[in-house]
Formats: C-alpha cells, structure tokens, sequence
C-alpha cells in the first residue's frame, strides 16, 4: 500500500485538473519530463504551523518532528517526480505519510520569511500545510525573525 503513496496527491491533481483549463496545471503544459526543480541528491526542508511540524528529506530518509518529538522520527521513503513538484512517502508510526513539495511563494504567516516552495504533508490522512527549501533554493528575509 505504501508504495501507491506518491499517486495520493497525483490523484487529487487529476481530479482538481477536471476543473481547471490547461492553463491553470502545475508545470508547463509542452513539458512532460519529471520535475527537475528540486535535484535527487537535495535536502528538503520543510515545516508548518497549526499543528507546528517540520521534516527534513534527504538520502532516502524523512525525519518528521513535533514540539513534543524534537528529536524527531526518521523513516525510509521513496521520491517520485511529478510534473508539477516532488513527492516523499513512507510510513510512519502514525501511519503512511507522503510530504508533497512544490513549487510556490510560501509564507509561514509567523514571519517576514518567503520560501519557494508549498508544502503539504499527509499523515494517515490528516493533511498539515507548511512551506519549504532547499540549500539549492533557500528561504529570503530576516534570519531569526
């Protein structure tokens, strides 16, 4: 089941491109290569309030922390690049989690920080809304607000 993970918000995209005109589809219309934004080999950053989390992505593994987990919960998770961003999934003690990344000016609404891109995070589907980085692609604005 884990492993149909990545499809989760492709399904919500396809659904919402119902809906939409051609115009309004995440990525360039001509274009349909994978995501390429945001490199195989980058850590992603990424983190929300309204629950407060943060989750970090890189070799393979997603490490997912709370205010009462600051040490944090590190699980394996696959990568799939869609056309319109990236997509982590695995399994938490929680249950099957899926960190969707994709591009878009972001706003914590907590500081004067931009980051480029939005990020939602599905936990046994309860979905968490946050933004997200890269060293590659860093956030813009005060350092410590």
């Amino acid at each position: 089941m884990t492993a149909l993970r990545p499809f989760a918000f492709l399904g919500l995209a396809v659904l919402a491109a119902c809906h939409a005109s051609p115009e309004q589809l995440p990525g360039n219309r001509e274009d349909h290569h994978p995501y390429a934004g945001i490199a195989a080999a980058e850590t992603v950053h990424a983190a929300g309030t309204e629950p407060f989390w943060s989750a970090d992505v890189a070799g393979g593994r997603l490490i997912y922390r709370t205010p009462d987990n600051q040490k944090g919960e590190a699980v394996p998770v696959s990568r799939f690049a869609g056309r319109g961003g990236v997509s982590f999934s695995g399994e938490l003690a929680a249950g099957a989690a899926t960190l969707a990344i994709m591009p878009g000016r972001c706003s914590d609404g907590m500081s004067d920080r931009s980051y480029p891109f939005d990020a939602l995070l599905e936990i046994d589907g309860q979905v968490r809304k946050g933004c997200a980085w890269t060293d590659r692609h860093p956030a813009s604005g005060p350092a410590k607000p």
